[in-house]
């Protein structure tokens, strides 16, 4: 452990960059440079102690050493930059360099309001979850935790309609009460089990597993096992495990960059990190495996069982419910719901292989989600089309941003060479040597496989290979099996009058859904008439677009619910304009500003996919499970049963 300013400094560098921001509010060019400038500084800080922890140093800063306060006796307020931390820190880092570049692009492309705010949260928002990052105990990450929360509202809340400040409302309650409260009483419950040994409490984290709760856990095993979900709860609200996952898809009414922050870089990954602490560093697979849960009528099961079942159900629902998303946005919502349940699902299998998997997946999701969110807000910014049903064709419109999006949807689907196939291959081999009743894992990745393919594949396949006057609409995008409605066809658009797949009605004469839940999210399923005026037949599609736009109009059009700057015209509706889409060079689609990131992230998720033993992730993640089971070199691990692996990190 050595002692450096470094940690606290990645912290700090972007809060710096808050107040830079907010003075320079009358110069864009100045204001979105210091963003770029405070990213590329954190990046730099977080960098530059990769290759010492590489080695086995760990940096350090505490409070207490600095200036004497403590928050409780074995409490410091303090930040640590270990593998596991510089792993998450790094992501988060180098994906703000070009999500800056992105922001200002998608910002100034659509004239938003309030952009000095915007890019003061993200600041904000970097700086918090840096700040989970290095947290060297629980509670410091409970305190930076919250604070992420606090300070991504007003970017979710960001449009300032009643929707917005529904979803900020939503945001709020779930994870900043909802998880911040499970976190506290997790947190607490710990302190006091270490406290019970001899008096000395600790939260301080461990590689694999602290050593006073382990004690304590032989003493008090239903207070450890009541700690360790309380703990997976606070985290998992972030990480979107069901029951806790609507905040996410009504989080969508925000900005594209704010959704691909959300989504890839900070506040998800934060409750995913949060379970790899407790997992990792908090219990350990030691403590788990050996605190088992007597369930009756089934017998003793491990802890990780129930937490692993909930991540399959997760993953396995979520991409069901996505196929039925006629919504770019909220389709790729309930993807990172299932995707972020592949990290839950490879930690809490335990198995070394298992845990290359889900860490490696954090990174391989995050490029490429990134990818997919970008790819969402061009389009938006572009041609103001929010719905699959509207881009058929579309890819020779923006053909660069398309194929990225293909790349991104790859990734996701985990076809190789994309980073997601590496993480989840990882996982399938550990679901592998874990055998019995682990199997039903396996088939529950290898479903979700399938089932990305199922939502994804509509819309590369409306893209690419769907013409806008001949557009079919296809079962797994609308229901009834069969098929139903052409999702469009409007006579507003230029196109033939009421063109459809069974005859039925056209957009336009399709009334809105009827109800919208407390939440003002979407009416899942709208009723729609047959020819004989009998509802049987729904509609799967969301009622509201992303970023500002609201029902369709009389015309079927998607009009802008928010102008802040009066300018309502024929740009702002949806879908391919009359005529049908104007094809476009690959570099003349959008502003460098959006299409170079789109294109950088792209290619990271594909090197991330062909050279992954070149990339520097998954070299820091095999040192991150050595230091958890204790071994000089993940080859010692290789070709073990969890049992085994277990043995070796006793000795």
């Amino acid at each position: 452990m050595v002692a450096d300013l470094r940690p606290l400094a990645a912290v700090l560098v972007s809060a710096v960059a808050i107040v830079l921001i907010v003075a320079s509010h009358r110069r864009p060019n100045l204001r979105e440079g210091w963003s770029v400038l405070a990213a590329l500084g954190k990046f730099g800080i977080v960098a530059s102690m990769l290759p010492a922890v590489m080695s086995g140093t760990v940096y350090s800063w505490s409070l207490y050493e600095s200036t004497g306060l403590r928050f409780l006796p074995g409490v410091d307020f303090a930040l640590r930059a270990d593998p596991l931390g510089i792993l998450f820190a790094l992501l988060a880092s180098f994906l703000w360099i070009f999500t800056s570049f992105y922001a200002a692009g998608y910002m100034r492309g659509l004239d938003e309001h309030a952009q000095t705010r915007f890019f003061a949260s993200f600041a904000a928002s970097l700086s918090a979850a840096v700040g989970i990052a290095f947290a060297a105990n629980l509670v410091t990450i409970f305190v930076f935790y919250e604070l992420l929360s606090l300070v991504t509202y007003p970017l979710v809340a960001h449009n300032e309609d009643n929707e917005a400040r529904i979803a900020g409302r939503k945001y709020l309650t779930y994870t900043f009460f909802g998880g911040g409260v499970f976190l506290l009483a997790g947190t607490v419950m710990v302190y006091w089990l270490t406290a019970s040994i001899n008096g000395d409490p600790t939260l301080a984290f461990e590689s694999g597993g602290m050593e006073a709760l382990a004690t304590a856990a032989q003493a008090e095993p239903g207070f450890a096992q009541a700690a360790f979900f309380l703990l997976i709860a606070g985290f998992g609200v972030k990480a979107a495990l069901m029951p806790l996952h609507s905040w996410l898809a009504d989080a969508m009414v925000a900005p594209t960059p704010v959704s691909g922050l959300l989504h890839a870089v900070a506040v998800v990954k934060s409750g995913a990190f949060g379970v790899a602490r407790v997992i990792l560093d908090v219990y350990g697979p030691g403590l788990i495996h050996d605190l088992p849960l007597d369930v009756p009528g089934i017998g003793e099961v491990g802890l990780n069982i129930p937490v692993a079942i909930v991540a399959a159900f997760t993953l396995t629902a979520a991409s069901i419910i996505a196929m039925r998303k006629d919504h770019l946005k909220r389709r790729l919502a309930y993807s990172t719901t299932a995707q972020l349940s592949y990290i839950v699902l490879g930690l809490s299998m335990l198995h070394p292989y298992a845990m290359v998997g889900a860490l490696f997946h954090i990174p391989a999701h995050a490029f490429a989600k990134l990818t997919l969110f970008f790819c969402a807000g061009a389009i938006h910014v572009e041609t103001h089309t929010d719905y699959i049903s509207d881009m058929a064709g579309i890819g020779k419109r923006m053909p660069l941003t398309m194929g990225a999006f293909t790349i991104g949807a790859a990734g996701m689907a985990g076809l190789p060479p994309i980073a997601g196939f590496v993480s989840k291959f990882y996982m399938l081999i550990g679901s592998g040597y874990m055998g019995g009743e682990y199997w039903i894992f396996a088939g529950t990745l290898l479903l979700s496989g399938v089932l990305n393919i199922a939502y994804f594949w509509p819309v590369v396949y409306t893209a690419f290979f769907e013409s806008e006057d001949r557009h079919d609409a296809k079962p797994v995008l609308e229901f009834p099996r069969g098929g139903i409605f052409e999702s469009y066809g409007d006579t507003a658009r230029g196109q033939k009058e009421g063109v459809a797949t069974d005859g039925g009605a056209d957009r336009s004469e399709r009334e809105a859904p009827a109800d919208v839940d407390d939440e003002g999210a979407d009416a899942d399923a709208a009723a729609v008439d047959d020819e004989n005026g009998n509802e049987d037949y729904e509609y799967a599609v969301d009622q509201y677009p992303s970023d500002h736009t609201v029902p369709d109009n009389e015309q079927g059009e998607h009009v802008s619910s928010v102008d802040h700057h009066g300018d309502h015209d024929d740009h702002l509706t949806g879908g391919p304009p009359a005529g049908g889409w104007q094809r476009q060079s690959p570099f003349g689609e959008s502003t460098w500003l959006m299409l170079a990131p789109i294109a950088i992230i792209a290619t990271g998720a594909v090197v991330l996919g062909v050279v992954p033993d070149h990339a520097v992730f998954l070299d820091l993640i095999t040192h991150i499970v050595e230091g958890v089971f204790g071994v000089d070199s993940f080859d010692q691990l290789q070709g073990l049963s969890l049992e085994e692996a277990l043995e070796v990190m006793s000795e």
